[in-house]
């Protein structure tokens, strides 16, 4: 499996500019594997990227008929769509793609429907038309936050003060996550008293909370779009002596249910944690499978995800969690 650094796209796409009219068309070399290029997001973003990018690898193996190029995205959109043209260029049947942003993706589109290659997205939704996306299998983001949001809800707070730690700005996750809740404040009355971007990081929604504790703004609920940022903002409130958690000042709920984040839940430092269920690798293998088999192909199809309260977690949940042991 061959990965793609950003300076490493520039060289070959100056390499592949002269070789362009002999590479596209192919999709399965002479060994009889399947060839597929990848594009994923950071590995390093979170917890729940990595255990992605284990499962996208361990299923996407030759072991299992696959010839893989994979490109990471270094969190810049303009990679992935780069790394994408090159895979095209270079012949692969499928383009397997975890999108930064949903938008943007026309010109890999019309590339894709020049050269035959099919479009398979996984974990976050894009924004393609059919003809060349020809499946998906995907985390239903707006039902994650309708998820967090009900259960907020049914908590009856006497009232609803909001920190509001946004992820990347136009992904899937955040785009739907937020709308969830942005709706239901305005339906129920809740004040929303900052939103704000901390980009998936621990660190930047450390600051983001610090900075509203500053304002003397009072909040009771933190609603971080990943993992990592609800740790970022517990740090902070941990730092300024503020409990938080069951039976805490401040309800904290975050989203991805990777393990380590589990067993805040289980503690009670946390309320709530929404599953994001990283493990798309199986289904993509099985997807392109049954296209090669000439089966047809659920267009989209939503991984399973649950969502875990302090009330009622056990540890046997924690125990059964098999990704996202460490941050």
């Amino acid at each position: 499996m061959r990965k793609l650094t950003a300076f490493s796209l520039m060289v070959s796409m100056a390499v592949l500019a002269l070789v362009a009219g002999c590479t596209k068309g192919g999709g399965t070399q002479d060994s009889g594997l399947i060839k597929v290029g990848l594009v994923n997001a950071d590995p390093n973003e979170s917890g729940y990227r990595k255990a992605n990018v284990e499962s996208m690898t361990a299923a996407l193996s030759k072991e299992n008929g696959f010839d893989v190029s994979v490109a990471y995205s270094e969190r810049k959109v303009e990679n992935q769509i780069a790394a994408a043209q090159q895979f095209i260029n270079e012949g692969v049947k499928y383009l397997c793609i975890s999108a930064e942003v949903s938008t943007g993706w026309n010109a890999v589109a019309q590339s894709a429907r020049e050269a035959g290659v099919k479009i398979i997205a996984f974990d976050r939704a894009i924004d393609m038309p059919d003809d060349v996306l020809v499946a998906s299998t995907i985390s239903d983001m707006r039902a994650e936050g309708d998820k967090a949001v009900a259960w907020l809800e049914a908590k009856g707070l006497p009232s609803y003060d909001i920190v509001h730690i946004q992820g990347q700005m136009g992904t899937d996750a955040q785009v739907n996550r937020s709308a969830a809740l942005v709706e239901a404040a305005r339906a129920n009355g809740w004040n929303i008293v900052a939103q704000q971007t901390a980009s998936w990081s621990e660190e930047d929604a450390k600051q983001v909370v610090q900075a509203v504790i500053d304002s003397r703004k009072a909040f009771n609920v933190i609603y971080a779009e990943n993992d990592n940022m609800a740790a970022g903002a517990v740090a902070a409130l941990d730092a300024n002596g503020i409990t938080h958690g069951k039976n805490g000042d401040v309800v904290i709920i975050g989203f991805d249910a990777n393990q380590w984040a589990l067993k805040e839940v289980l503690s009670g430092s946390w309320n709530l944690d929404v599953e994001c269920n990283p493990l798309h690798g199986p289904l993509v293998a099985s997807i392109i499978k049954d296209l090669e088999a000439g089966k047809a192909v659920d267009k989209v199809r939503y991984i399973e995800e649950e969502a875990f309260d302090c009330d009622t977690i056990t540890q046997d949940v924690v125990n059964g969690r098999t990704y996202g042991f460490e941050k």
